[in-house]
């Protein structure tokens, strides 16, 4: 309470939540993509997709890593497109699209610093015999310290119905 005996707001509660979520081609990336939009839209919030390319390492080749760089985007910007109308369909809203270029784990905690906004990453375990899968692997064993933010990983093998459900 302040001294005038009202409660003190939340500096961040009129902030609208923003839900992150990793795109690459792997199954689950669904299951979090779906996840995040039906909390985004039960919590009045909203989606975001990071693509991160890898960086085309042919320096005396310059002129073919630059069209490799241009096709990686193109597929980018087409895969983003479409994940965007299934993120509307899903929360309701269009998703805030991040295009990164260079390593995963340094472009997702620039990304971090520079976008206070993100309020919540969402991941979805592997499915697979592998682990939990790259992603989470990567964030957990070498950056869970850094990340200022919480983490939500979700079972990868979830389906539509057990998402809405517990959502």
């Amino acid at each position: 309470m302040n001294g005038s005996g009202k409660p003190e707001t939340d500096e961040g509660a009129g902030r609208e939540r923003i839900f992150l979520v990793i795109v690459d081609n792997s199954e689950e990336m669904k299951v979090a993509l779906h996840f995040a939009c039906r909390r985004a839209k039960s919590t009045g919030g909203r989606v975001a997709l990071l693509y991160v390319q890898d960086q085309a390492d042919f320096q005396h080749w310059m002129a073919v890593a630059e069209i490799m760089r241009e096709e990686q985007r193109e597929a980018a910007e087409e895969l983003l497109q479409a994940l965007s109308a299934e993120v509307h369909d899903w929360s309701g809203k269009m998703p805030i699209l991040y295009i990164r270029e260079g390593v995963f784990r340094e472009a997702l905690v620039q990304l971090l610093d520079e976008e206070p906004s993100i309020s919540i990453l969402v991941l979805a375990a592997g499915v697979g015999r592998g682990g939990p899968g790259p992603i989470i692997d990567q964030i957990i064993s070498k950056r869970a310290a850094s990340l200022h933010l919480p983490v939500t990983i979700v079972p990868g093998s979830l389906d539509d119905a057990e998402i809405i459900a517990i959502t």
